[in-house]
């Protein structure tokens, strides 16, 4: 009777072990474009134009105007893509924006300075957890778990249109 005890809670543990697994799976409608609006603190994602999602958002430590130059702490502006995905980020999850476009290179080169990088849509992390709003360095954060629905549902490719 131990042993069948034993083995229902191990069986269990690996059930429930599963189930707590950070990467989701998705099989609604392709996310056609993401749109986020910086003075709102929106993110929606949608299907053509129809919204599938939407999430309040945390920016960089600066929000206000376009990222110029590294470590400004602005959101960038404009239309880019996903480009990439860190499934090891240290902020749980997270997907690439392809900042800086060739303007925004050309501009930061102008000023003689570098226009930053690494700008992605990301989660959180234990440190940075109830810190209020516009912590990040540029980049755009949502919870963690709204990040596991976001990585599950957006592609590689897909625009990103951020508004002021």
């Amino acid at each position: 009777m131990r042993i069948l005890g034993w083995m229902l809670v191990v069986v269990i543990g690996l059930t429930l072990s599963g189930c707590a697994t950070k990467f989701k799976t998705y099989d609604g409608p392709e996310v056609t474009r993401v749109v986020i609006f910086k003075n709102e603190r929106k993110m929606y994602l949608f299907h053509h134009d129809k919204v599938l999602a939407s999430h309040d958002v945390d920016l960089g430590f600066a929000p206000r105007g376009h990222k110029r130059i590294e470590g400004d702490g602005r959101t960038p502006e404009g239309r880019y893509l996903i480009d990439r995905r860190n499934p090891n980020s240290a902020f749980h999850l997270s997907i690439g924006i392809s900042y800086p476009n060739e303007a925004d290179v050309a501009a930061a080169r102008a000023m003689g300075k570098s226009p930053g990088g690494d700008i992605f849509i990301h989660g959180t992390t234990p440190a940075n957890r109830g810190k209020g709003r516009d912590w990040t360095a540029g980049c755009i954060a949502i919870s963690d778990k709204e990040m596991e629905e976001v990585y599950a549902m957006v592609r590689d490719g897909t625009p990103v249109d951020i508004y002021p």
